[in-house]
């Protein structure tokens, strides 16, 4: 079959060679793609995915396996032959086989592991060991070290030798004979100097590290703040353990943004794509935090109930109950995810919550000041334009335009501090979901509109 390759789509040429059913052009045709472009072939023909990594040369499936989504590993690795399988978890590097394998059951865990050759086995257990979400999860053994005493020529040698196995060659590791972490150092300093200057003449031990046990998130800041490809992760006795790459380092973070997103809409964190969670899992993630919430608007019915023979008395009160308590939990949300950003991107942490609290008082008195104004305006214009309100209407509007300035203010105070009590408790800010914020601003809207109305009122519609 004759195939102009230049005037025709991706999709159609790879359709054309696997009608053509011959194995060595479709490996050939996959192994010149992009690696991107054959993972988007994988998403638009599930009913070919585990042939086409079958059909590809090891190291290139392996580095389309790794950035597909895990329900797609999943798949695949359900339906590729044992041979197959065995040398492609063979070929993944070591932190992305062990990110996969984490998200597995166990039984399914223990019998891939026996595919393993011995080194990666024993590399794989050992990751596994760490805690979860940990940096020793992540961390790669493929790295390429030198000693204080190699020549920059030798150390050359050692790239050549050692570099198409590692992560990354940006960085070279300077270790001693014990095998602790003395410096890294960056390529770019071993090629602009001469072959015959030492590597203890470029050293100036000044480098940042990780420890195993480093929680991910942490590590992510990390990298932000030093502007690095990778780091080193050392143990206590700062023997070089491995490394971490910023490509991991984004995955985590990604996923850390999808978490803190979910939890801010009001429910648990999902572990899988929505569309591949089950809905019976997916109606347990939502339904809890939808109790709590639920529960916690009783109260609101509460703060009403008791309020009852006022709203009785003037009607009107009842008419601004959705502007009111809308307007403090929307500043309330508003504050909360300003402050959850910050914490996430480091800009800020728990010991400035004086200066956040300071910050958010007058952002909620000016604000509230604002709609305040508009709150009165509107009774004013009611009256003028269309006889509402009654003839107290100056003393209504005063009450609603102040009680505004008192529930913004306070939405915004809950809305920031809130997450930082949780930071300072160990739990995770973004727990403080905009829903969650606004069912507090709810009730406690409530209690400052009532009490408000009640005082300007009293003795004149109360």
């Amino acid at each position: 079959m004759s195939l102009d390759l230049d005037q025709i789509t991706l999709q159609e040429q790879f359709e054309a060679h696997i009608q053509t059913e011959d194995k060595l052009a479709i490996r050939a045709f996959l192994d010149d793609q992009n690696i991107s472009d054959v993972a988007t072939l994988v998403d638009e023909y599930p009913e070919y995915e585990d042939s086409i990594i079958a059909n590809m040369s090891i190291h290139r499936a392996a580095s389309v396996f790794k950035i597909l989504d895990l329900s797609v590993q999943k798949r695949i690795i359900h339906e590729l032959p044992p041979n197959t399988t065995a040398s492609l978890l063979n070929e993944l590097p070591a932190d992305d086989r062990t990110d996969f394998l984490e998200e597995l059951p166990s039984n399914v865990v223990r019998e891939l592991i026996k595919l393993l050759d011995p080194e990666e086995r024993k590399i794989t257990l050992s990751l596994l060991g760490y805690p979860e979400n940990s940096i020793g999860r992540l961390m790669t053994p493929d790295y390429v070290y030198v000693y204080p005493w190699n020549t920059i020529e030798e150390v050359f040698t050692t790239i050549r030798k050692y570099g198409k196995d590692s992560e990354t060659i940006n960085v070279i590791y300077v270790i001693n004979e014990k095998g602790q972490l003395l410096d890294d150092i960056r390529i770019r300093d071993f090629i602009l100097n001469p072959p015959e200057k030492k590597v203890e003449e470029l050293m100036d031990e000044r480098f940042v590290s990780l420890h195993p046990e480093d929680d991910q998130e942490m590590a992510s800041e990390v990298f932000k703040m030093n502007n690095r490809v990778a780091l080193p992760v050392v143990s206590k006795s700062d023997k070089l353990l491995g490394i971490v790459t910023i490509d991991d380092i984004l995955w985590v973070a990604e996923e850390e943004f999808s978490e803190d997103m979910q939890k801010m809409g009001g429910t648990a964190a999902l572990e899988a794509p929505y569309l591949d969670v089950p809905i019976f899992k997916l109606y347990k993630k939502r339904i809890i935090w939808l109790i709590i919430l639920f529960v916690g608007e009783t109260l609101t019915i509460i703060a009403m109930s008791n309020f009852q023979k006022t709203l009785e008395q003037v009607l009107v009160l009842s008419t601004f109950i959705p502007l009111i308590i809308s307007s403090g939990g929307n500043s309330g949300s508003q504050a909360a995810t300003l402050i959850i950003q910050a914490l996430a991107l480091g800009e800020i942490t728990v010991k400035d919550w004086w200066r956040i609290a300071r910050r958010e008082i007058f952002s909620g008195i000016f604000m509230g000041v604002t709609l305040g104004i508009f709150g009165f305006l509107i009774i004013y214009g009611g009256y003028q334009f269309f006889g509402l309100f009654g003839e107290h209407f100056i003393r209504i509007g005063f009450a609603i335009g102040i009680a505004i300035i008192g529930v913004v203010t306070w939405g915004t105070i809950m809305g920031s501090m809130l997450p930082l009590l949780l930071k300072r408790l160990g739990a995770d800010p973004a727990t403080s979901s905009t829903p969650f914020i606004a069912t507090l601003v709810d009730v406690t809207g409530l209690l400052i509109y009532f009490g408000t109305a009640y005082l300007l009122l009293k003795g004149v519609l109360l």
